[in-house]
């Protein structure tokens, strides 16, 4: 066991003399030790119930001959953090996360772990970590928040910043608005729309690091108790077979869930994720590969914010294994990837059955023949751009308009508030990417702003930023390279006209290449925003979003 490190032999004494500090008997001494890394805390509605996670996993590897140790994980609320400085701070806790994980985990020499994330930054970064540590792991999430009733309606965060842009158009009362506010988010859990924290935990499932269930089982119910009381026996049953992340987060499982993530409609953000999670694999994960497996890749769910379905709907349908079984039947999965049930997949999926086709449509009558996620490139974006097509109306799949130009969040969602965006407009945000801004800020405010003014099916946004899971629309992120760097969005001038071409994966602005080489010629990097702190360290290390912000050494 990697734990005799610090529990066995003559030199590990004065070790065990602070395992006794721990209260550890001589019997849990002589078993393995797995540390469950908590990311419980009181100010994640996603978070708040994980302490209960925490102990039925605890339960489930005590029962199975393990020895649990809780140890901590940050987490930010997205919602709570945006709009403000607050989201800066957002993006950069995922590599907080796997770094100080991968200290407590090797510093420790626990023997296996389980992962207790659930909301957006801690499924990926701790997926990193499980890549790097490489001893047995598990994922239990703290499960998806029940959608909201208003007025009869199911309804979910997103329906509550466009609440917020109607009455600014004044179409909602303030009234209506303490409705929505009172009402979307009435349990604890991730927001129950498909949005990053559910897309991430969705993909646990299909990258196999995760059990049956973990991405759409809500919070509240008792049988996420029973799902965390069986990650903790699961892991055990990993060590005694020694398989580890490496042996399940290959290649293939990456793609695997790539594939997963088309059909389901997930959150643009998995596609800073996903990268970043290979990057720690040696995976050179090319984000144009998403266009190829799309194309092949029917969109067979509309979750919110694309539909009117949510992560309840979608657990009672049959969940991400039923989604996985329709696509085995085009012989889109790698059904041999090894899993932490010591199954492969395919093992897995071959008794799920879709029981409701409004919420997974079959292969017959899927939402569209192509995948929820499009990467576009051009002469706006030569190393790539993202969108969730299945969010856009049909109307704005292919646009032209005119560039409306703002250098930060908070200037255009002034603009579009107070109605100088008109139809037909490409709002253009920039410097608000990775080095930008620092810390790639999404843009839910803004898109929502345009959705609440009613201009989601006429006006279309850009920026070098990202967006959150709730956003819907011609919503296209992650520009690269961003204005930071010099890329083409720093050259966009007011009244350009931007052309967007979704079914082409084309994003262009209509300038010669000789006016756009003379711009070039007299740009200037902006003075950074931030200048100490860890906010600076990070600026100075990340990559663009196309390569999923990751962090590099600095090039002396």
């Amino acid at each position: 066991m990697r734990s005799d490190n610090v529990k066995t032999g003559m030199q590990q004494a004065p070790h065990r003399s602070l395992f006794n500090a721990l209260g550890f008997t001589e019997e849990e001494m002589r078993k393995p030790m797995v540390g469950i890394v908590s990311s419980y805390n009181e100010i994640v509605p996603g978070h708040m119930n994980l302490d209960k996670i925490v102990e039925a996993v605890k339960l489930g590897v005590a029962e199975a001959g393990g020895v649990p140790v809780v140890f901590p994980a940050i987490a930010v609320c997205d919602g709570i953090a945006m709009g403000h400085v607050g989201m800066k701070y957002s993006l950069v806790t995922r590599d907080l996360i796997a770094d100080s994980t991968e200290c407590m985990a090797l510093a420790h020499q626990f023997d296996a772990l389980v992962m207790v994330p659930n909301c957006d930054k801690n499924v990926p970064g701790l997926l990193m970590a499980a890549a790097r540590i490489n001893v047995p792991t598990v994922f239990v999430s703290g499960g998806p928040m029940l959608a909201g009733r208003v007025k009869g309606q199911k309804r979910s965060l997103s329906s509550m910043f466009e609440a917020v842009g109607a009455h600014a158009a004044g179409t909602m009362s303030e009234e209506d608005v303490r409705e929505f506010e009172e009402k979307t988010c009435p349990t604890c859990g991730s927001c129950s729309g498909m949005y990053t924290a559910n897309s991430m935990n969705c993909l646990t499932e299909a990258l196999g690091m995760g059990l049956r269930g973990n991405g759409t089982i809500p919070a509240v119910y008792s049988e996420r108790i029973k799902l965390a009381k069986h990650a903790g026996m699961a892991v055990m049953e990993m060590l005694r077979q020694n398989i580890c992340p490496r042996d399940i987060m290959t290649e293939e499982a990456v793609l695997n869930a790539l594939t997963v993530d088309m059909a389901l409609g997930c959150s643009t953000n998995s596609m800073l994720h996903l990268p970043a999670i290979a990057h720690e694999i040696g995976f050179d994960f090319d984000i144009a590969m998403a266009n190829e497996i799309s194309e092949k890749t029917p969109n067979l769910c509309h979750l919110a914010p694309a539909g009117p379905t949510y992560m309840e709907d979608l657990n009672e349908a049959g969940g991400v294994y039923a989604v996985m079984r329709e696509l085995s039947e085009l012989g889109l999965l790698n059904e041999d990837c090894m899993t932490v049930t010591g199954k492969t997949v395919g093992e897995n999926i071959k008794d799920a059955a879709n029981r409701d086709p409004e919420v997974i449509r079959p292969l017959d009558n899927p939402y569209s023949k192509t995948g929820g996620l499009a990467v576009l490139k051009g002469n706006l974006a030569p190393d790539g751009s993202v969108v969730k097509r299945s969010a856009v109306v049909a109307e704005m799949m292919v646009h032209e308009g005119p560039a409306r130009v703002f250098e930060c969040e908070e200037d255009a969602i002034e603009a579009i508030k107070s109605g100088r965006i008109v139809e037909g407009d490409v709002v253009v945000i920039r410097y608000e990417g990775p080095k930008g801004g620092p810390g790639m800020r999404e843009m839910l405010n803004p898109t929502s702003a345009i959705a609440g003014m009613g201009l989601g099916s006429s006006v279309a946004l850009i920026t070098d930023g990202r967006f959150s899971g709730a956003s819907r629309g011609a919503s296209i992120g992650h520009v690269s390279p961003e204005a930071a760097v010099g890329g083409p969005i720093a050259l966009v001038e007011e009244g350009d006209i931007i052309s967007i071409d979704i079914p082409n994966y084309a994003l262009n602005v209509k300038v010669s290449d000789e006016v756009l080489a003379e711009r070039k010629a007299k740009w200037q990097p902006r003075e950074p925003k931030v200048n100490t702190g860890y906010l600076a360290r990070y600026r100075e290390m990340v990559t663009s979003g196309n390569r999923g912000a990751i962090l590099e050494k600095v090039k002396k």
